[in-house]
């Protein structure tokens, strides 16, 4: 099946904010750091250098990942990364995450982070695959459902 990418429009603002609650409220629950973030995609990750990317497969938005700038220049949050429930298990997550790789590569991002949770093996089995690294999870971190924290150098 072939899957194209788009870039962020206001006009997709809800399907990003739908595949995410998606899996969250499947997977874990919803975190106000989440919401905050979804809700207002532009003022958090768009306006702030960001980059949200969708697949698509036929015109129909099945995926969604994000590019969020962090604290510390040239590092971002690999984040947001979310596949329609439909689409699950035909490698799009995968697909997703080596196009977002590209495109930080492309703008000379020096690192990726990101946080996960153990419990799904098949993202941890995927971001090892491309070479992310398990980095201390700081205590402060901002999702209490993350027990594992990853990077990327570029």
């Amino acid at each position: 099946m072939k899957v194209s990418f788009i870039n962020y429009q206001d006009k997709y603002s809800s399907e990003f904010y739908n595949l995410n609650i998606e899996w969250l409220e499947s997977y874990f629950y919803v975190e106000e750091h989440d919401r905050l973030i979804l809700s207002n995609p532009e003022k958090y990750i768009i306006n702030r250098g960001g980059i949200i990317l969708f697949a698509v497969i036929k015109k129909e938005i099945v995926g969604t990942v994000a590019l969020m700038p962090t604290n510390k220049v040239n590092i971002y949050e690999l984040t947001k990364m979310a596949v329609d429930p439909k689409c699950r298990n035909q490698k799009i997550g995968q697909k997703i995450l080596k196009e977002i790789i590209s495109i930080a590569k492309q703008r000379k991002i020096h690192k990726l982070i990101l946080y996960s949770n153990r419990i799904l093996k098949n993202a941890i089995y995927l971001y090892l695959k491309y070479n992310f690294t398990e980095i201390n999870l700081e205590k402060d971190c901002p999702y209490k459902r993350a027990n594992i924290k990853m990077e990327l150098f570029i």
